[in-house]
C-alpha cells in the first residue's frame, strides 16, 4: 500500500471514529442544585386534576419525570411544551406534573393552554414541593429506572436538557 493510500485510510478511520463518538450517548446536562439529587425519588400517589390517580408509587422500572410549575412562573411557560412533547414521544417515560398554584382554576387554565395530556396534580399546601425540596420554579426531577434522581432542571434549564437527561436515565438500564 502506498503512503498516500495509507494516509487516506488513516484519515477515513479517524473520521469514522469521530462520527461514532458524535453519535454516541450524549452527556448528562448540568443539573441544578438539589438536596435530593442522587437519592431515591420521593414516593407519592395523589388524584390528578382529571381525577385519575397519579404518582411515583407504582412506576418501578421506568424513567420518571416529576415537573413542578405554576401559572405565575414565566420560565415554566418555556419548559412546559418540552415536557408535553416528551410525554407524547416517549411512552416508556412517566411524566407527572405538579402545579404549585393557589387555585385549581389556575391549574386547569395551564393544563388547557399548554394542552397537557400527562397527569397534573394540584399541590395544595405545597406538600410535594416540600418533599422534593423545591426552592425555585420550574423544577424538574428525572429518575432512572432504579428510582434514583439523576438530574434536576431548574429555572436555567436550556431547551433540550430534559430530553438529554431522559435519554441518559434510560441508557442506565
Amino acid at each position: 500500500m502506498t503512503s498516500f493510500a495509507t494516509g487516506i485510510r488513516t484519515l477515513h478511520l479517524v473520521a469514522l471514529a469521530a462520527l461514532t463518538l458524535a453519535c454516541g450517548p450524549k452527556p448528562l446536562p448540568p443539573s441544578a442544585e438539589s438536596a435530593i439529587l442522587g437519592r431515591e425519588v420521593p414516593r407519592f400517589s395523589r388524584p390528578s386534576v382529571g381525577g385519575e390517580p397519579a404518582g411515583t408509587k407504582d412506576v418501578e422500572g421506568k424513567v420518571v419525570v416529576v415537573k413542578f410549575f405554576a401559572k405565575f412562573c414565566e420560565p415554566c411557560k418555556k419548559t412546559l411544551p418540552e415536557a408535553q412533547a416528551l410525554h407524547e414521544s416517549r411512552s416508556d417515560v412517566v411524566v407527572i406534573g405538579v402545579a404549585e398554584d393557589e387555585s385549581e382554576r389556575d391549574v386547569a387554565e395551564l393544563v388547557s393552554r399548554y394542552r397537557l395530556t400527562f397527569p397534573v396534580i394540584h399541590d395544595r399546601g405545597n406538600v410535594l414541593s416540600g418533599r422534593y425540596r423545591v426552592a425555585d420554579l420550574p423544577s424538574t426531577f428525572v429518575a432512572d429506572a432504579a428510582g434514583n434522581i439523576v438530574w434536576v432542571g431548574g429555572p436555567g434549564q436550556a431547551p433540550g436538557d430534559l430530553a438529554s437527561a431522559v435519554r441518559f436515565a434510560a441508557a442506565k438500564r
